[in-house]
Formats: structure tokens, sequence, C-alpha cells
């Protein structure tokens, strides 16, 4: 069996994506798997052993010089590629046109995709014949794919144990290993303090405090921070010489450079960002804290992942900017994260 997934961004909904390999594995068992995926995504896919296939797309480049020979040579290689391949089903789970012009393009007979009420552009309809509808718990977004994929089968995704995978290097390893080694701790919490969107963040000042309570009462906790541009390089920088010597300005790191470090950490903290959603991928437990944006929803699962919403009525608003946003910041409560922090590292001290 050939089957084609298409889940081309954003990075942290492509990690939330990869249950469907682990599924797939069980349910297909032998199946050749392929993934479609925007080119700056493809470094997280790459080694994994369940995917026979990265294919890269640069629709950035594309719709910059779309009637460009480049563009068009491009294109023609990509589409006569995924026709060549003959697979035996798609599975569109991305939901918006332009994951639809290319699963229609593959000339693939049965594709499989939302349905009306889970597709993120109404004009993806039009390319999928399999539209799948969501039930009650299917709404949190690694649930989300893992309802398509498993419609295609006669297998509940709910039955089985899933993990995700993200393969590192053992250059990679060792480093990460060679760096937390470097610090002066035993245990390593990873602290990410940016994100895209100003109504995700906390202030510097509170994540200040919360690093001076985490040392204070922990000992032996080294505290990193990572950073990914330069914006919140500054304010990383800040926080780990404000913290004193037992906190570490991480270098910029490639990404699976990075996804190794991860897996090695005893904990992340950060709100709804990428590197919570890799370290929950890897099987590192998260503190993480949601304001604009629904935990239920984006949060990491399980017992060894906390998160925390914001208490304001308007809270999940998916606001970039909003007047009341320092008003939102302060319902995330310092006090909130450092027992949520300590009932990980330190389980039975709060009961």
């Amino acid at each position: 069996m050939r089957i084609l997934i298409v889940k081309i961004s954003a990075l942290g909904d492509i990690i939330h994506a990869l249950p469907v390999l682990d599924y797939l594995r069980q349910a297909a068992p032998g199946a050749e798997i392929d993934w479609v995926v925007e080119e700056q995504n493809r470094t997280i896919l790459e080694g994994h052993p369940l995917i026979r296939n990265v294919i890269s797309i640069n629709t950035r480049a594309w719709r910059k010089a779309p009637f460009s020979a480049g563009t068009c040579r491009e294109v023609g290689a990509v589409v006569r590629r995924l026709r060549s391949a003959s697979y035996d089903m798609l599975f569109d789970l991305q939901g918006n046109i332009k994951s639809g012009i290319i699963a229609a393009l593959t000339g693939v007979p049965k594709r499989y995709g939302f349905d009306r009420n889970g597709v993120r552009e109404s004009l993806n309809l039009l390319f999928t014949n399999h539209h799948i509808p969501l039930g009650q718990g299917d709404h949190q977004i690694s649930n989300r794919s893992l309802k398509i994929v498993s419609s295609a089968f006669n297998e509940e995704y709910s039955s089985f144990a899933l993990t995700s995978h993200i393969q590192t290097s053992t250059e990679d390893d060792q480093a990460a290993g060679e760096l937390l080694r470097a610090t002066k701790g035993n245990t390593h919490l990873l602290f990410h303090t940016g994100t895209t969107w100003e109504t995700k963040k906390w202030s510097k000042e509170e994540w200040l405090e919360l690093g001076r309570l985490v040392l204070h009462r922990f000992p032996s906790v080294s505290i990193l921070f990572s950073w990914g541009n330069e914006q919140e390089h500054v304010e990383a920088e800040w926080l780990a010489h404000a913290l004193g010597n037992r906190a570490l300005l991480l270098p910029r790191l490639q990404l699976k450079s990075f996804c190794a470090l991860l897996k090695k950490v005893d904990l992340a903290v950060g709100g709804d960002t990428g590197p919570i959603h890799i370290a929950a991928a890897v099987g590192t437990p998260t503190v993480s804290f949601y304001r604009a944006t629904d935990a239920r929803r984006n949060g990491p699962q399980g017992s060894r992942h906390i998160t925390l919403q914001s208490s304001m009525p308007c809270t999940i608003c998916l606001k970039r900017s909003c007047p009341d946003d320092n008003a939102c910041r302060l319902t995330i409560r310092k006090a909130d994260m450092f027992d949520a922090i300590v009932s990980i590292i330190a389980p039975g001290e709060l009961r």
C-alpha cells in the first residue's frame, strides 16, 4: 500500500500530526508512506524511519514568481513525481486551498480530508472526495489528523498506544549531552520565553521571578534559555544574566540539534510555541500556558504535561493583539507555574 500525507505547515502543526505515522505502522503494516511539506519544514521529518520520501514544495518562492520558467519547472517536477508514485490513498491533514490543489494534482483516487466543519478554507472540499466529520473528542490538533487517517481503516485511533518520533543524529545527540554536562546542575529545565504572537507571551519580569523561585527551591537545577530570533535572544540573554551562573543562554542551534537537546532536558516550560510541542513529541515533560489559544486543543496531552489557561472571560480569542493584553497576561500566575514545575520534577511534594 502506498500512502501520501499532505501536511505542509506550520511546524507545530506538523509535529502534532506525527502520531499518524505510528498509527499507520500498526493499522497498515508495510505501507510505504510519503509526506508533502513546505521546504522550510522538511528538516523535522527527515530521517524518520516510517517515511519513505519527504517531498518538499516551496510555495513562498512560487508565489513571488508564479509564471517564471523556474517556477514552472519546479511545480511540474513535483506534480510528475506525485503522479508517478501511484498512491493508493491520500490524507489531506491541512484542509486549505493549497493542500487541496496538491491533493487534486496527484490523481490519487481516494483523497481523504475534513468535512465542511473541519476545513480551514471551504474550497478545499472541491479537491477531496472523502469528507470526514470530527467527533466531540476529535478537536485536539493531533486527534484531528488521526480522525482523518483512521477513517480509511477499521481501527479506531483511540484504541492504539501512539508515540511521536523525531530523528536526530548521533552527532547531535552527543553535542547535546556535552552541552548539558558543562552546566552547573544535574536537573535541566529549558525555558522558551518567545513566540510570534504578543497574546501568547508572558512578561520577562514574571519569567525572572519564576526562575528565581525554581533556582532557590532546587539547588541542583540549571535553567537553559532558548531563542529563535534576535528579539527573543535579547530577552533570553537578559534573563540568563539576571539569574546568575546556574542559568545558561543557549547558542543558536539548528533544528535537529535543538530536538536532540530537548530529548535530554528534564522539563520544557513556555507558552503555545514550537519548542513546547517538539519537547512533547520527543517525550520530554512540559509546563505551558495559553491565553489567546486553547490549551485543550493545542496543548500537549497526558500526565507528564501540565497546561494553564488564562482565566479571562475572553480567553481563546485567537487575537494576535488586544487592548486587554496586559490584564490577560497577569492571569498566568507565577505561583501556579511554579507549582506545576514542582509537580513534574518533584512529584508528591504538593500533596
